[in-house]
């Protein structure tokens, strides 16, 4: 198998993997986290879905995703784990350090004299709080069947030789007030990003991915998204003295399956340290 030259950056900001769902795209995440080496990677949130965690659904792919992040922490990396909504579980292990890993439920990163407010962003949705949550885990589930449904009707549209579609996109695109909740979200985010002096604001859970700057007052931020891994396949990347959107190539996903060496078993234990594998058990 041929090495190719991984890319250095500085930080990395990866969320909403969706690990354990069925629309996850755990061997683009692969073949993307081969591919680069951060000296921060960040872990923003919704990496393993534990509302929808099933024991029977946890291909190896999904298992690789988290091998590699641990070979990273091998080679030095440090890694922030942010915890989000569907892992929200693992908050009561917020604080926790365990070698080159941290847990916790927010993250404040000085980068180049500047500081980056780093959060998962569902504090900012009141259909995750409450009653309101049972909802939001059964739209996860009709969700995670659309992701289903989209994935064999674009194998037939591929085949007839016609362009793939996105039933999940083109339902939130084409409701204003969703597009007008996903607004709100930004601007909230940046006010506060203002008010506490932080010149980057890094969000994820709205599968958005986004880098605007917002002002006011004479005072301006930058607000971030990571997007998602489920259809936009997007990250943030911090180089050469800048924030970028990574898009996924799509273009690369032929050559995923020659690539990728699966690991024998698909046992969750084997894959974690010991602690880690404690707080996924604790969770369940």
């Amino acid at each position: 198998m041929q090495q190719t030259e991984k890319r250095f950056m500085e930080v990395c900001v990866i969320s909403d993997l969706h690990l354990g769902t069925f629309g996850c795209h755990a061997l683009e995440i692969v073949q993307y986290l081969k591919s680069i080496r951060p000296r921060i990677l960040v872990l923003n949130g919704d990496i393993i879905d534990i509302w929808q965690f099933r024991k029977k659904y946890f291909p190896p792919a999904h298992i690789q995703v988290i091998r590699e992040v641990f070979k990273m922490m091998e080679r030095g990396t440090q890694v922030y784990y942010i915890t989000g909504n569907h892992d929200e579980a693992l908050r009561k292990y917020s604080g926790t350090r365990v070698g080159n890993l941290v847990l916790d439920d927010k993250l404040v990163l000085e980068i180049d004299g500047k500081k980056a407010w780093i959060f998962h962003g569902d504090v900012f949705d009141a259909t995750t709080k409450g009653s309101a949550k049972l909802i939001a885990q059964l739209g996860g589930h009709g969700y995670d069947f659309l992701i289903w449904l989209n994935h064999w009707t674009n194998k037939i549209l591929t085949s007839l030789g016609q362009e793939k579609r996105s039933f999940s996109k083109k339902v939130k695109n084409s409701v204003k007030k969703a597009v007008s909740w996903i607004s709100d979200f930004e601007n909230t985010a940046g006010e506060l990003a203002l008010q506490e002096g932080f010149d980057f604001v890094i969000c994820g859970h709205i599968h958005q991915p986004q880098k605007r700057v917002i002002q006011k007052e004479g005072k301006a931020t930058t607000y971030l998204n990571s997007g998602d891994w489920i259809e936009n396949l997007t990250s943030l990347e911090y180089r050469k003295g800048d924030w970028h959107i990574y898009h996924f190539d799509q273009q690369k996903k032929a050559e995923i399956h020659s690539n990728i060496e699966f690991p024998a078993s698909n046992k969750i234990p084997d894959v974690l340290t010991e602690k880690v594998a404690f707080w996924i058990q604790s969770a369940l």
